[in-house]
């Protein structure tokens, strides 16, 4: 059985899955101690990750709030705050034993109660509409034991306990009726269940963590304190990282900064880990207003694109090609899908037969193209003299900052936006969102912004999201590519090249699938 199949299917058709904590072997013995100063990329909104989804809030929340479950680079489920889990015969219920002794920050004690509100809340208020949907109840028979019952067989319910997904956050500072995604505890005198504290956070300058010493893993974490930097400029970065004033950075992409950290004998530059993440950068449209809206427009600006050229010329040969909206690293990826590959004749053909005359400039008509930040900037101002070539006069359109991005692409006040979306490692959690027809909400951002709607796509994401059998669920998602190709809400360009840069330093940095979005008790300084 293939590491694929174990992880998406294997393992849950076990009549019992039961797992007990591992002792993480080292290279050498981890010394205690020290300040890792980490680079991250931009401001998070907040820091409750069972609320907000992406990277910026899952960097610091991983380590301010414990899950269930961790993962390891092979796709091994590994216990964390459950010391061991057991799976029903039939699928339909997992049940899960809490370690003993583990403590909020205030000092707390973290009980079945608190994770079965955890997972209410997840399902209640984060935008992964799909990745506790087939939850019908959490039982609590005891401090220590939580019960989840399913409608339905959850394929990727044991994922969805790992890492950001599912952090365990306090019932007694949550569940006091306020609105947990404004509530005020999310970015001050913040409470986790995670191997680090708070100590500040400051926004657009810098996060400042210290280890719990009652963390629930003993000895852990190894790393005294934890200075996480908020430097949105990758050219900044890369000179700390040079310099040794950064000591760790994740989610780095840029090919021209990859190559120069590369060369500098002090760093290990790796592209282990992010598996789960599955960046795909896309071009997404809005399918329900203004000239987008028309499938022919969508699929002529798809045959102006010529993603080889971006491929070579902008990213330098260090990413894949990705034709639909499941990462190319994935065993449900379908590569027979039509790729539009660059045709302009046949892209102005499609313009003309749908009634869109050039004028006599020329053009004919006008779009935006919103980026939100600076990594996808030149994909982004590449359609500008690519779409020329058709007739479509584009205009760039920066945002301030993230927040301003997702809110006007969350309320679909845009034309054609440029993006960098995750898959989160099933379809289930990370590719339903953006296509199912029930997840249009208004304002949420990574939710079906582009407003498409498909009954035979809701009915295969439904089928596929509900065995455990891999066959079934290829034969299901391969269709469901079909069909997107088709009909091309987002035209995706690429699967997104993630590294991670450390100092020589830094001991057993994060390699895992989810990256240094996974915590970091283990890091230590050599």
């Amino acid at each position: 059985m293939s590491k694929f199949a174990r992880f998406l299917g294997g393992a849950a058709l076990a009549a019992t899955v039961v797992a007990t904590m591992p002792s993480a072997p080292f290279a050498e013995e981890p010394k205690r101690g020290g300040t890792l100063v980490q680079a991250i990329q931009n401001t998070p909104r907040h820091l409750n990750p069972a609320v907000q989804s992406g990277i910026a809030t899952g960097e610091p929340g991983t380590q301010l709030f414990a899950s269930l479950l961790r993962y390891d680079e092979s796709w091994t489920p590994e216990p964390y705050l459950a010391k061991s889990w057991e799976v029903s015969h039939d699928g339909l219920s997992v049940t899960l034993k809490l370690v003993e002794g583990a403590t909020f920050h205030d000092g707390h004690p973290i009980t079945s109660e608190d994770v079965a509100f955890s997972i209410e809340t997840v399902k209640a208020y984060h935008p992964f509409k799909s990745m506790f949907a087939p939850v019908e109840q959490v039982k609590t028979p005891d401090a220590h034991t939580v019960v989840v019952v399913l409608s339905q067989p959850h394929p990727a319910l044991l994922l969805a306990m790992s890492s950001q997904l599912l952090s365990i956050i306090p019932k007694h500072i949550y569940g006091d009726g306020q609105d947990p995604k404004t509530h005020p505890r999310n970015s001050e005198n913040v409470v986790g269940s995670g191997p680090f504290k708070l100590v500040e956070f400051k926004r657009d300058q810098h996060i400042i963590l210290e280890r719990y010493e009652n963390f629930f893993i003993k000895g852990r974490p190894y790393l005294d304190k934890i200075v996480m930097r908020i430097i949105k400029d990758g050219s900044a970065r890369t000179i700390a990282l040079d310099s040794g004033e950064f000591m760790l950075s994740g989610f780095e992409q840029t090919p021209r900064d990859l190559n120069r950290l590369k060369k500098n004998p002090n760093l290990n530059v790796s592209n282990e880990g992010y598996a789960a993440i599955g960046s795909i950068v896309w071009l997404a449209f809005n399918t329900k207003q203004g000239k987008t809206a028309d499938k022919a427009v969508r699929q002529a600006i798809s045959y102006a694109v010529d993603r080889n050229f971006i491929l070579k010329a902008l990213m330098l040969g260090t990413a894949k090609p990705a034709k639909t909206g499941i990462h190319p690293g994935s065993p449900f990826y379908d590569d027979s899908v039509n790729g539009y590959d660059v045709d302009l004749d046949k892209a102005n053909k499609l313009l003309d037969d749908a009634g869109y005359a050039k004028g006599s400039d020329g053009m004919r008509f006008g779009l935006t193209v919103d980026y939100g930040w600076a990594i996808v900037k030149p994909y982004a101002e590449y359609m500008k003299p690519q779409l020329k070539k058709i007739g479509i006069d584009v205009t760039v359109r920066a945002s301030a900052d993230f927040p301003t991005w997702a809110k006007r692409i969350s309320n679909h006040e845009f034309d054609m936006t440029m993006d960098n979306v995750f898959n989160w490692g099933d379809p289930v959690i990370g590719v339903h969102r953006t296509y199912d027809s029930d997840n249009i909400k208004k304002g949420v951002i990574w939710s079906n912004t582009q407003q498409y709607s498909n009954a035979r796509v809701d009915e295969l994401m439904k089928l596929a999201g509900s065995t455990y059998d891999l066959d079934e669920r290829k034969k299901y998602y391969a269709e469901f590519q079909q069909i997107l190709a088709g009909e091309l809400p987002i035209y995706w360009l690429f699967a997104g090249p993630y590294h991670t840069v450390a100092n020589k330093k830094v001991g057993n940095p994060p390699n895992s699938i989810w990256g240094t979005s996974a915590p970091l008790d283990r890091v230590y300084l050599k």
